[in-house]
């Protein structure tokens, strides 16, 4: 049987510069988006690419929009995305792949000088990376002289609309040319983007690689059933358990954001928090600090933490689960980037079961119910590493000293078993023995709900007229949002 040849970037016919720039950039094969999209693209066809976060989409629609280009012309490609964080992201990303053919990139964004930023167009140009508010406001004032984009890309189209901006982008493209190439890239597809879809493009082309899951299965997905009362400690002690570098926790409101960030920085993790009531010098500060790697655990809202793109966030948490599927996979989709492998973990209690089936059924996803481990099996778990530990330490000198003056007094094998068990006690674990509802509390827990919920459903279908159909059919809507 004759093997399939895998597919390179050289396949696609892309200019010698632009094959430079991608080798620079580390690519080896096009990841399953970019073979998808990129030949679409290059036949001028509009595409929608449903795929989520980090799976290479700005190469998939930069790379040949940047091989088609005229030099010699003004701006030939307009992406409109999210928020300034995201844009500062692409403009940078697609700098980087054209550099080699002298193609410019220019960011628009509110907070910064209309001035400069129409300067920076006037030089030359070619891609302009903008947010929707600044754009729309330079387009109304007739700002924009000329303004023509051969293509136009709407990114994280879904983000867009969650923030508001749906009328803002339609307004847009009624000051673009229609003689133009759209493409539209999206996690989730809710009604309101394939509206928008049906709108701005001609005859498209879609192309998803999310199989039946619009989450990335790079991701493991588990879930833990705890009290209230035990959120924090739940938390900190996955934290300690899990091999984490860098985390983001979800939460809901801003005042929990700043109260969890202080209880992480109290328990010795590096903390920040981020929300929407931080001024934009805090958040570019903030969000720098995680890119670096000066902050291990960057607590945020759903809407503060859109347009942070960072390859090595191994974990996300999800401190409250989220109120919707798409919340869901816009956070988890936060790790898991550029093919390296993520974590997320989400809280719930039980009474939040219902919302966890819910996410489930609408992403398509695989969420693994664990146990939270007990300090017992911490203690275990961490002699491995500190038996590594110890074949590694680099002996001092003055160790010597002190092992000649305990064996005035002390066997050497008592000596070792003290010092093992002084290292072994320097292994602070936080919280009570046990955390969560175990196994056989669970169950009896839910089984009282699945009761109650089957009860009230029955009564309200008796008020509607004496209904009497299969309970598991039966509407529970009012129930269950009385229980949220």
């Amino acid at each position: 049987m004759q093997e399939t040849k895998q597919m390179t970037f050289e396949d696609f016919g892309f200019k010698k510069e632009l094959l430079r720039s991608i080798n620079n950039a580390g690519f080896k094969v096009p990841s399953p988006i970019q073979a998808e999209a990129i030949p679409l693209i290059m036949k001028g066809k509009d595409i929608v690419g449903q795929a989520h976060t980090g799976t290479g989409k700005t190469a998939a629609f930069g790379l040949p929009a940047i091989n088609a280009m005229d030099m010699k012309s003004g701006v030939e490609v307009l992406v409109i995305t999210p928020t300034r964080e995201l844009a500062t992201q692409v403009s940078d990303e697609l700098f980087k792949y054209g550099r080699n053919l002298g193609v410019n990139t220019v960011t628009i964004y509110g907070g910064s000088s209309y001035s400069r930023q129409l300067d920076l167009i006037k030089r030359g140009a070619k891609i302009v990376v903008a947010t929707p508010g600044r754009l729309l406001d330079m387009l109304k004032r007739d700002m924009l002289k000329n303004f023509n984009p051969k293509t136009v890309v709407l990114d994280e189209a879904d983000e867009m609309l969650d923030m508001g901006f749906l009328d803002d982008i339609n307004d847009i493209f009624k000051y673009l040319p229609t003689s133009r190439q759209t493409l539209l890239f999206s996690a989730t597809m809710p009604a309101p983007i394939k509206t928008l879809a049906s709108k701005i493009l001609k005859d498209p082309s879609f192309v998803s690689i999310t199989q039946g899951e619009t989450t990335n299965k790079d991701i493991t997905q588990e879930y833990y059933v705890i009290e209230e009362s035990e959120r924090d400690a739940a938390l900190i002690r996955l934290m300690e358990s899990e091999k984490m570098d860098k985390a983001i926790v979800f939460c809901r409101t801003k005042r929990e954001v700043d109260r969890l960030a202080n209880v992480l920085s109290a328990s010795g993790f590096i903390a920040n928090g981020l929300h929407g009531d931080m001024e934009q010098r805090q958040r570019e500060t903030v969000i720098k600090a995680v890119k670096a790697g000066k902050v291990q655990v960057l607590v945020a809202t759903d809407v503060a933490a859109r347009g942070i793109h960072v390859n090595d966030i191994t974990h996300v948490f999800n401190y409250h689960i989220p109120f919707d599927p798409e919340s869901y996979v816009h956070r988890i989709g936060r790790t898991g980037r550029a093919g390296n492998e993520g974590k997320a973990i989400t809280l719930l209690t039980p009474l939040e079961f219902k919302e966890l089936q819910r996410i489930k059924a609408k992403v398509g996803t695989t969420m693994k119910h664990a146990y939270i481990p007990s300090k017992n099996d911490m203690k275990i778990s961490s002699i491995d590493t500190l038996v590594s530990s110890i074949e590694d330490q680099k002996i001092f000198d003055e160790a010597h000293t002190i092992l000649d003056n305990l064996k005035d007094n002390i066997d050497e094998e008592t000596i070792l078993f003290k010092m093992a068990s002084m290292l072994l006690q320097s292994q602070s674990i936080q919280g009570p023995n046990n955390i969560g509802i175990p196994a056989d509390r669970l169950d009896g827990i839910l089984a009282r709900i699945n009761s109650r919920n089957d009860r009230g459903s029955s009564k309200n279908n008796n008020r509607r007229g004496g209904y009497r159909g299969n309970r598991s059919n039966s509407p529970q809507r009012s129930h269950s949002s009385r229980r949220r």
